[in-house]
């Protein structure tokens, strides 16, 4: 017998599972894909490691975290710096001094901060009511027709004027010609793909894929003291307060042959006429020389029950059923919910991989 069922080898999980084993215990780790790895898991064509569910680029300022996954295998010094095509024209992000020459051709941080100030200051006069009302108040019409408009329709498949305000807090301006997206201290993509990542983690861990674990779930948490559930929680409850809602993503993976398609890792096509929201081209997260490329069309959709989950969609009447789940998670006595679907959040990978060692630190702290 088990000490841990633990059910879904993403990245909860297979830290969860490599945290117990070395505090001694035993974990038979499930899931129902036919690999490891969840969504950060790579596939190698013509030689590129291919980020088979959408880009995941590693950030962080926790020297503690970058030194964890550090020790399963090191990493690049790939910097996430995308570009926007809207109608042909690119633009860097995040914006930036790059960006606002592009729009205004202007030089100098005054001058584009003169234009933005113009262009906010009918909508600060009140409170915004939806979406587009906050970004026009944040960023004007300019940056927010071209740069925010349609690409942010696209991804949540409504109206920017029918989506609450608070999906967007804040659209940093960088008045300096910077287009590193991130702040974070630590950046990077594991050399030679997540993977290796995965594959440290789980070193001599009894693993099994393919398996649903609602198709035998009785028989399958017999064979362990504990689970460790990561899949969606409103399904481990039978949808009993109905189904908490996720945007998904469809991807469109082409063998290009040639070298070279784009010349950056990720373009954002903002204009609403076209259907997907980014191309991604993989060789250049690792700086690949490969003479063939692949690339990656991203197309947002609902995920209902039968697309994977991807984005919670965490406005007031999901988050309220949301915690009704909670509620009951918690006389589940020996079952632990953790990670992005079974906590309902949106988590950037150094953020679940921190939630999964505050867990374990938790469990088996003396």
């Amino acid at each position: 017998m088990y000490d841990y069922l633990i059910v879904g080898a993403g990245l909860y999980g297979a830290v969860f599972a490599h945290e117990a084993k070395k505090n001694g215990k035993t974990c038979l780790v499930i899931d129902k894909r036919k690999h490891l790895g969840g969504n950060i898991y790579c596939e190698n064509i013509e030689g590129i490691n291919v980020h088979k569910y959408g880009a995941h680029i590693f950030h962080t300022n926790d020297k503690n975290i970058w030194d964890y996954v550090n020790s399963f295998v090191p990493f690049n010094r790939y910097t996430n710096s995308p570009l926007a095509n809207y109608k042909g024209q690119l633009y860097n992000l995040p914006f930036n001094m790059n960006t606002f020459y592009q729009l205004w051709q202007v030089k100098t941080p005054q001058e584009a901060l003169t234009i933005i100030e113009k262009q906010t200051s009918k909508y600060k006069e009140k409170e915004p009511t939806n979406l587009e009302e906050q970004a026009l108040g944040l960023v004007g019409e300019d940056i927010y027709t071209k740069l925010i408009k349609g690409y942010t329709e696209k991804q949540w498949g409504r109206k920017a004027t029918d989506l609450p305000a608070f999906i967007i807090k804040r659209l940093p301006l960088r008045f300096t010609f910077d287009n590193n997206y991130f702040n974070d201290t630590y950046q990077g993509i594991p050399i030679g793909g997540y993977n290796r990542l995965i594959n440290g983690l789980l070193a001599d861990i009894t693993c099994r894929t393919n398996v649903d674990f609602f198709e035998q779930k009785e028989e399958l948490q017999k064979l362990a003291h504990k689970t460790v559930f990561t899949g969606k929680i409103d399904s481990y409850f039978d949808y009993k307060f109905g189904q908490l809602e996720y945007r998904s993503l469809r991807f469109e993976h082409e063998i290009l042959d040639i070298p070279n398609y784009q010349g950056n890792a990720v373009v954002n096509y903002t204009e609403a006429s076209i259907p997907y929201t980014r191309i991604l081209e993989h060789k250049h997260f690792e700086f690949g020389k490969q003479p063939k490329t692949v690339i990656t069309k991203e197309y947002p959709l609902e995920a209902g029950i039968k697309n994977e989950p991807y984005y919670p969609v965490n406005d007031a009447p999901n988050t309220q059923r949301y915690n009704k789940y909670k509620e009951l998670a918690k006389n589940e006595k020996n079952v632990i919910f953790g990670g992005r679907l079974a906590e309902y959040k949106y988590y950037d990978m150094h953020q679940v991989i921190g939630s999964a060692l505050a867990k374990t630190r938790k469990i088996f702290s003396p």
